[in-house]
């Protein structure tokens, strides 16, 4: 009994290690490293709240979801309608802090903090961005949220 005993632990050991990431650790192909480069530069043109610059790393016919609970959009003139306010609103600045990043072939995953400082609708985001890269540009993303701060 103490022989399956000691396998079961040591098998779900490894499996728990394998499940929380113990095999992050492997090297990142050239293509992923490329993608994880093209959305941490978007990511960090934020900061510039120049709409072309954003844009920039964007597919023509990109489609964002701004979160879990809202559609979808598609083409420059879609996320400039959703995010062009956002540019405007955030007079004393707009940052993108990725805390984590990783890549699996064409898809990009950040943990990050946007914090859009306001005079007039300041607010910070924290969530999970998934990032389709395609032909060095953003094809799709998505944000999934873990909390929002809107201070009073």
């Amino acid at each position: 009994m103490s022989d399956r005993r000691t396998f079961l632990a040591g098998a779900s050991g490894v499996a728990a290690l394998h499940f929380f990431g113990a095999t992050e650790a492997a090297a990142a192909t050239d293509e992923e490293k490329r993608n994880l480069e093209i959305v941490a530069g978007f990511c960090a043109a934020w900061s510039t709240r120049d709409s072309k610059q954003i844009l920039s790393f964007f597919a023509n016919d990109g489609v964002y979801r701004m979160s879990e609970t809202t559609p979808p959009v598609t083409g420059h003139s879609g996320i400039m309608e959703k995010l062009g306010s956002w540019l405007e609103s955030s007079d004393k600045g707009i940052e993108f802090k990725i805390l984590d990043s990783w890549a699996r072939g064409p898809m990009v995953f950040n943990h990050r903090i946007d914090s859009f400082r306001s005079t007039t609708r300041p607010l910070t985001w924290e969530g999970v961005g998934v990032f389709y890269v395609k032909d060095g540009k953003i094809k799709e993303w998505s944000d999934y949220t873990i909390k929002v701060q809107r201070p009073s």
